[in-house]
């Protein structure tokens, strides 16, 4: 069953968002060459507590880390550690913060050294971007959501890339996973029907190969491309409203 959220819930979850922006924002410039996983988690953990909330990812099922932290290859769920960025890497980073019992999740991605270090990897991290925008854009009253689904594969599709078929977007609210869950690829006009209080976490997971995946099987967490592809993931928090979508982990 999908939880509608009223106005005043949306509101509530905009705070937690607000939060996880401005945390996204605290990391940006600490995501170069030298850095290590496990110290882009310490800022992370530390500015969200400081501003009054938790790391949602924090003990999530035994999760030991406030982000998580994916590079290259690794698709999501990347355990913060001793991992060095390079110039050239491609590190996808997710996180979520929970605010007066509210959750907000968003994540992105970047090319250590910018875009010269790395063009392909850029343009697949633009690539997700715009499959995240255009999913947004069908976040509206009387859509559906095989239209958002659709939107994310088209786009990513279009520009020679493949949508991760097995790792999906979710519902959010009082718990980081409700329901529904928002797969990356599908067909227009699919239901349920998008009504006015709907909130979710819509996920581009994409890469430059396959869209096979495996797990680690030795952290439990970590997964990565089955043929060793790059692979980016990009997301927001979004409510649907009676005037269109509104992206709830925007910032300012």
């Amino acid at each position: 069953m999908i939880i509608r959220k009223t106005d005043k819930d949306i509101e509530q979850m905009a705070l937690a968002g607000d939060i996880l922006a401005r945390t996204h924002e605290e990391i940006a410039p600490h995501v170069q060459a030298g850095i290590t996983t496990a110290e882009l988690d310490r800022i992370a953990e530390d500015f969200i507590r400081a501003q009054g909330g938790t790391p949602t990812f924090k003990g999530y099922r035994g999760f030991p880390g406030s982000l998580c932290t994916s590079p290259n290859e690794m698709v999501v769920h990347g355990i913060p550690g001793p991992f060095e960025l390079a110039d050239g890497d491609l590190i996808s980073i997710d996180c979520g913060v929970t605010y007066r019992g509210w959750v907000a999740d968003a994540a992105r991605s970047y090319v250590i050294g910018g875009s010269g270090a790395n063009p392909e990897a850029q343009r697949l991290i633009d690539t997700a971007y715009e499959s995240l925008e255009a999913a947004i854009e069908q976040c509206r009253v009387g859509g559906t959501l095989g239209d958002v689904s659709h939107a994310i594969q088209q786009v990513v599709e279009t520009a020679g890339f493949s949508v991760i078929r097995k790792l999906v977007g979710h519902g959010v609210g009082r718990n980081m996973h409700e329901d529904p869950q928002i797969a990356n690829y599908g067909r227009a006009g699919t239901p349920p029907r998008l009504e006015e209080g709907f909130v979710f976490a819509i996920e581009p997971m994409i890469t430059t190969g396959s869209f096979d995946i495996v797990e680690d099987e030795h952290d439990g967490w970590s997964i990565y491309t089955a043929d060793g592809s790059l692979a980016a993931h990009v997301e927001h928090t979004v409510a649907i409203t009676a005037d269109g979508p509104r992206v709830l982990t925007a910032g300012s």
